[in-house]
């Protein structure tokens, strides 16, 4: 009696609104199917490598010591796993090929360039995600000392194998990044101080005002490289080999100041309000790092006398990370 019921009422529709009806039962048992494979990736128990979107993760090692980064794994789904994840990584030079050509095309002066074996150890290519837990990783122990600040590092790794569930086949590589830095800079251009500044060319009777930034570099533990005087910044190893100097700071925090490379420059001492020091100051609301420098340099047929007050407004607690 309900088919026929059923039946009847079909043969009383329009064929117009009988096409209506049956998209949209199709439209609804689709949805449905769609909602079904939705809820189940839900629950399923996926594990990436941590990084950014380009699959780079990046980190700041300083200089003088040894040490510890991680690279990260972290599992996804609804429900705790069972069984340990035994996760075994790989080095792959393919990947920072890949890198460079994918973000610099033909220019290789651009190129990063993959980490020196001396400068790294993993002792071990095989991490664990234990059962019930949602991360993972593993020890690189990094030696920064002798990497040069103009030039990015890479540790590629990537999956080769793991023992169960599944890997997500966008982050299942990494290319695990080493910049230098040190008390007073990182390695990645960033580090910009204010410059109060007064020069004046040697022989004339009076001074200019001169401010602007200064961008610092890491080289070693206790030495950092800036531009001299007003010459203008580029990030270019010509440039810098043209016309930049080297700051390195004593336990004292005298500062000495020499030549990167080309540039011609003379250290001034005892004049006493740019006595060639470091100090940290603390006005009560915030706090600076402070370099009070005074030294002569040439720049084509002409000798500069500089006075400079380069000021970092910084966060202790940010030194720590």
């Amino acid at each position: 009696m309900r088919n026929i019921l059923k039946s009847r009422y079909w043969s009383t529709l329009s064929r117009q609104n009988r096409v209506w009806c049956a998209i949209m039962l199709t439209i609804s048992m689709q949805s449905c199917k769609n909602d079904e494979v939705f809820e189940k990736e839900q629950y399923k128990n996926v594990f990436a490598l941590i990084s950014a979107s380009d699959n780079v993760s990046r980190k700041f090692h300083k200089l003088g010591e040894e040490s510890t980064g991680y690279v990260a794994a972290s599992l996804g789904g609804t429900e705790p796993t069972e069984k340990d994840i035994i996760v075994k990584l790989v080095q792959d030079p393919s990947l920072i090929d890949a890198f460079n050509r994918i973000n610099y095309d033909t220019d290789v002066s651009k190129y990063v360039r993959p980490l020196p074996t001396s400068k790294f150890d993993i002792e071990s290519y095989q991490f664990t995600i234990a059962a019930g837990d949602i991360s993972g990783r593993l020890p690189i122990r990094i030696r920064p000392d002798g990497l040069s600040p103009d030039s990015s590092y890479f540790i590629p790794l990537r999956v080769e194998s793991y023992s169960s569930y599944e890997s997500n086949p966008e982050k299942s590589f990494i290319l695990y990044q080493v910049r230098t830095k040190n008390q007073w800079a990182q390695a990645d251009g960033n580090t910009i101080y204010n410059m109060r500044g007064k020069y004046r060319v040697q022989g004339a009777s009076y001074e200019l005002e001169m401010p602007g930034t200064k961008v610092m570099h890491p080289l070693t533990k206790n030495s950092v490289r800036i531009m001299a005087g007003s010459e203008a910044y580029a990030s270019d190893v010509n440039v810098f080999n043209k016309s930049a100097i080297v700051l390195t700071i004593g336990e004292d925090n005298k500062v000495k100041i020499t030549s990167y490379k080309n540039m011609q420059v003379n250290q001034v001492d005892g004049d006493v309000d740019f006595p060639n020091t470091f100090r940290i100051e603390d006005d009560g609301f915030k706090t600076y790092k402070t370099f009070l420098l005074r030294y002569n340099f040439v720049s084509g047929n002409t000798t500069y006398e500089m006075k400079e007050e380069l000021r970092l407004e910084f966060k202790e607690e940010d030194e720590k990370q």
